[in-house]
């Protein structure tokens, strides 16, 4: 899948894509298995330079490739896809242009700590580790390769990076993640209450609506037993100095950036739980690459401000 976060990055794919020749190129190649530049100019009455020319195209907007192979009646040049599917995110990123920030990107098997407790499990993209509803496999050392874990109720912690320097100023942090409730098997209407701190600060909560399995997730492998989760939402949890808030329009809280305390200094321990004594107690997955619909971690960005500059 090819993920592109935003309208100016995908101005070159939507360029390549907005000739109806080169639309036709694709369909065709993703039809055929092995087609060469000569089978593509056969096929739609074109010639050599004209299908070069398209192709060309649609190789520098990393749409495919061309493999190059020797035969008896010389170079053959093949054209293949490179991807399946095409996410573009099209909304703003939150007002967050121009402004200097650290980001970092952590695979949801990364975590500090975890209390996790059935229905639980956790998967790389070739193979479920250990037994599924048991929590002793959240400490083997496969669990850093996992693309997928999720528990009935507990916690799970994340030491996210600190790259604050002396003299800068946290203003805002942003926490992008795939997330969704935890059903036996998969349930739609399934609300969860999951809550989240830093350094057992509070943030406040967000129900998540269901356990999604009714289809298959985008980036899922293929392998994937139909009757587990399958994808979630992709919410973004957004600290600054107005309070807590999910999607930069629902506030969850009053707790603001300045309440963190978080200096150069500052250890940064993020808790996602769910309380077994909560009122939807519909526990947590969550999807990090190769699993779900958006192929990405848990996505960090620290933004701030020098106070040497004023700035």
């Amino acid at each position: 899948m090819l993920y592109l976060q935003s309208l100016q990055e995908a101005e070159e794919v939507f360029k390549a894509l907005s000739a109806p020749m080169r639309l036709q190129i694709m369909e065709l190649i993703y039809k055929n298995e092995h087609m060469s530049m000569n089978d593509l100019a056969e096929a739609l009455g074109l010639t050599n330079s004209a299908i070069s020319l398209h192709v060309s195209k649609l190789e520098s907007a990393g749409l495919v490739t061309i493999q190059t192979t020797s035969g008896k009646r010389g170079v053959t040049k093949n054209v293949r896809p490179l991807y399946s599917r095409l996410i573009v995110d099209m909304s703003p990123d939150f007002g967050t242009a121009n402004r200097p920030c650290y980001q970092d990107s952590i695979s949801v098997g990364y975590y500090s700590s975890i209390d996790a407790h059935p229905t639980c499990g956790l998967s790389t993209n070739e193979h479920i580790i250990g037994e599924l509803d048991d929590p002793r496999p959240f400490s083997y050392p496969e669990r850093f390769k996992a693309g997928i874990l999720w528990i009935s109720w507990g916690s799970i912690v994340y030491n996210l990076p600190n790259r604050l320097r002396a003299g800068q100023k946290l203003t805002e942090l942003q926490i992008s993640f795939e997330i969704s409730s935890e059903c036996p098997e998969f349930n739609e209407d399934y609300p969860s209450d999951i809550y989240f701190a830093i350094n057992d600060i509070p943030l406040g909560k967000w129900i998540s609506p269901g356990d999604y399995g009714a289809r298959h997730g985008i980036v899922t492998p293929k392998w994937w037993p139909d009757l587990l989760n399958q994808y979630g939402l992709l919410k973004t949890l957004i600290i600054n100095k107005n309070g807590t808030f999910i999607d930069s329009t629902s506030k969850i809280s009053d707790t603001t950036v300045d309440d963190l305390n978080i200096d150069y200094n500052s250890t940064i321990n993020f808790k996602l739980s769910v309380p077994k004594d909560t009122a939807n107690c519909g526990g947590m997955t969550l999807f990090g690459e190769d699993f779900g619909d958006y192929n990405q971690g848990i996505t960090v960005k620290a933004f701030y401000e020098e106070l040497n500059t004023g700035k």
